[in-house]
């Protein structure tokens, strides 16, 4: 099966699009890949060594979320794409503290539990076999109302 890149999944554009490729997505997965490199979408967050700090592993393993999301939205015919929050990670860990310059990082995430709006995914990065960073994000699925309610908190009317 062929997919689309991760951009037609996520609300998300340059430079904050930290994904390159869609592998794979299931009921109850996906994988993405992201290369850490100067000219990878990485590139403005390279540290001085080429190396990506590991507390990037977050945002990989959310934004992965966000393409198994986005993934089946497309796949029931629904042409819009819906803003998710991140509502906190649980035992995330990034052994090393970083992700090596050249490597290509493998996200993926599986599905733990879902309602209507609340996910849990167990998540791994690993690169060259090795796995690198472990976690289990927690999201929400907010609505409409809810997102304007949250945009327009401190907005004088």
């Amino acid at each position: 099966m062929s997919y689309l890149s991760p951009v037609d999944y996520l609300p998300h554009d340059a430079p904050m699009l930290l994904l390159e490729t869609v592998e794979s997505v299931t009921d109850e997965s996906a994988v993405c890949c992201v290369r850490v490199s100067s000219q990878s979408v990485l590139a403005p967050f390279l540290n001085a060594d080429g190396n990506l700090p590991g507390w990037y592993a977050l945002e990989l393993m959310a934004q992965t979320v966000g393409v198994w999301s986005g993934w089946h939205r497309h796949q029931q015919g629904q042409s819009s794409i819906a803003l998710g929050m991140v509502l906190g990670a649980r035992e995330l860990v990034c052994a090393e503290g970083r992700f090596a310059a050249d490597s290509t990082l493998t996200v993926t995430v599986k599905l733990l539990m879902q309602d209507e709006r609340f996910g849990s995914f167990e998540c791994a990065i690993a690169a060259n076999g090795a796995t690198l960073a472990t976690g289990r994000v927690n999201t929400f699925q907010p609505s409409a109302e809810e997102l304007t309610s949250l945009f327009n908190q401190g907005s004088s009317t």
